[in-house]
């Protein structure tokens, strides 16, 4: 399917659900229409509540797995639409699949990917803008690597100084990780002031950095999930590595 396909959804009326607090799902892989969600409960993850547990700790110390930001979003994206123990079918349809790739190129969609040995094997996507990052779904082929994905990704929000990270639904593997539900009225409420704030005050805030940082920003463009990848690097000076910071500031902060 060609990224212009009329049968996709336009990137400008994707990203326009997600700011209002509603996003797209399918009822099965082969699916070619799609049904707009608002739930009535909604999942968190509080940025400053991340549980890392120590096992996850000493993974992310030893850099058991290379980590990186939009190298492989479409494969990441097929891999969490791949069939699963227990759960066979996908919400992530083609047209679906189609439609945030021409986000992700539009610069709105992003991913983290784990690679051992060369092998993708674990990572997540989502929506980001303003100071909120939406997560879409996540995968994993080894045990820890979907949990350093999320590590990576609530670590280098926070660099970044997002306010909220969302993960529609709740799962007992996201709430043992901290995530917690809300009510999509208050969820609406944290939306609202997380692009509000955006708008109001990070500009220069965000430029300095990317000065810093050898990345180069639009005029009126905010700093997103990328430039906070970029952040967690340009912070590991010699001996300290990405990993090592990433769970020294969770232990820091639990």
């Amino acid at each position: 399917m060609a990224r212009n396909d009329p049968h996709t959804i336009p990137p400008d009326l994707l990203l326009k659900a997600y700011r209002a607090g509603i996003f797209p799902m399918a009822d099965s892989r082969d699916d070619p229409e799609v049904f707009w969600v608002e739930p009535r409960m909604r999942a968190i993850l509080p940025l400053d509540g991340f549980h890392m547990s120590h096992s996850l700790a000493r993974t992310l110390r030893r850099e058991r797995f290379s980590v990186t930001c939009n190298a492989a979003f479409e494969a990441v994206i097929d891999a969490c639409a791949a069939p699963r123990l227990g759960a066979e079918e996908s919400w992530i349809s083609t047209r679906i699949r189609e439609s945030y790739i021409g986000l992700h190129e539009h610069g709105h969609a992003h991913s983290i990917e784990c690679w051992r040995e060369g092998r993708l094997v674990g990572g997540l996507y989502g929506v980001g803008f303003a100071r909120v990052f939406c997560g879409e779904s996540m995968f994993s082929r080894e045990p820890d690597a979907s949990k350093v994905a999320l590590a990576w990704l609530v670590a280098a929000l926070r660099r970044i100084g997002a306010e909220l990270l969302d993960c529609q639904f709740t799962t007992s593997h996201l709430a043992s990780l901290g995530a917690i539900e809300i009510p999509q009225s208050q969820y609406l409420q944290l939306l609202s002031a997380a692009q509000r704030h955006s708008s109001a005050g990070e500009a220069d805030g965000a430029r300095a950095l990317a000065d810093a940082l050898g990345v180069g920003l639009g005029e009126g463009a905010a700093l997103g999930l990328p430039e906070g990848f970029a952040a967690l690097r340009a912070d590991s000076t010699g001996s300290s590595s990405p990993g090592k910071l990433i769970a020294q500031s969770f232990t820091q902060t639990s």
